[in-house]
């Protein structure tokens, strides 16, 4: 049995082990595969399980590559597999659901904090030598934020929200929390069960946890973020397209938001005409939320696990059009 990785470089630049799938069959990891679909046939070759991360595919690819019976997502969205051709050509696809919670939680609370104090650029203006010259024993070079009392909305609140919610309750922050489906007796004290308009309202500061869907897509835009509190704090690291970037920009430039955070954008690897780019108070980091050695590790555990389920006729963590 031949398995390929697609783009194993993104899952494990080289702290991994692929050892627990090389068992498993006769393994073949391409570090990067070009997106173009002539170039994921290619990659795939006679293979019967193949795994991918962000290698789109497409329903081009399907009609290509007969030998595939299972296709593993090394990640929890699989919007990037055509699942209804997927199903029509009775491959099996898993995804991976919940490996990155505690990361990305994590993740979400340091970009809050970077908004409130700018740690880095402070650290940056002592090591240029702006303390030694300074006439007084501190200085801030921008606002510097209390966290407790403040109201944190929270868009979604699946496992990644509440993972983030039980974080923020302990500096003292009172979660606004809006899901599709209302069930306040699953809330805990400070946690209260809102509408998307009350969480947009009343919120000091708003971070997305929800999948991105059609209902779901631009939902930060011009009109959403009036009804904002002038100076309110927006994080993303949930999806891209989740945010109308150019609208947020806006926002940003005329300070009716105070400070961006985003892990995630419209286009991956970012391009360079994003107006995020260039918004005033804007932090962009590369899409690293969900990458900490141990998540990453736990990601692989449960690929192998998804694959050795299906191999058994036990498939787990199954994605169906």
């Amino acid at each position: 049995m031949k398995i390929v990785v697609l783009d194993g470089h993104t899952l494990n630049p080289g702290d991994l082990s692929w050892d627990r799938l090389n068992k498993l069959g006769e393994l073949v990891v391409h570090e990067r595969t070009d997106q173009a679909p002539t170039s994921v046939i290619e990659a795939i070759g006679d293979a019967e399980i193949i795994f991918t991360n962000k290698t789109h595919l497409p329903k081009e690819v399907f009609n290509q590559i007969p030998s595939v019976r299972y296709i593993g997502v090394l990640a929890t969205g699989y919007n990037i597999v055509d699942i209804e051709a997927a199903n029509a050509q009775g491959i099996t696809v898993t995804n991976i659901p919940s490996y990155g919670t505690a990361a990305v939680a994590q993740f979400t609370l340091a970009l809050i904090l970077e908004l409130c104090h700018q740690i880095g650029a402070h650290s940056e203006a002592v090591l240029n030598g702006e303390w030694t010259k300074s006439r007084d024993f501190c200085f801030w070079k921008s606002p510097q934020t209390e966290l407790a009392g403040k109201k944190l909305g929270l868009i979604g609140f699946g496992r990644i929200g509440q993972a983030t919610a039980s974080i923020a309750r302990a500096f003292e922050l009172t979660i606004l929390a809006h899901r599709r489906t209302r069930n306040p007796d699953q809330l805990s004290e400070g946690i209260h069960d809102v509408s998307l308009d009350e969480l947009l309202v009343q919120s000091d500061i708003i971070s997305l946890h929800c999948p991105l869907t059609p209902e779901t897509e631009n939902l930060i835009r011009r009109d959403s973020i009036s009804k904002m509190k002038d100076g309110v704090l927006i994080i993303n690291t949930s999806r891209g397209p989740l945010v109308h970037e150019s609208d947020l920009a806006e926002a940003l430039n005329t300070g009716k938001v105070a400070g961006a955070a985003v892990d995630v954008v419209s286009h991956e690897p970012i391009k360079a005409r994003n107006p995020l780019l260039t918004a005033r108070n804007c932090l962009i980091t590369p899409h690293i939320a969900w990458a900490p050695l141990e998540s990453r590790s736990r990601l692989m555990n449960i690929a192998v696990e998804n694959l050795q389920a299906f191999l058994a006729g036990t498939p787990i963590n199954v994605v169906e059009a």
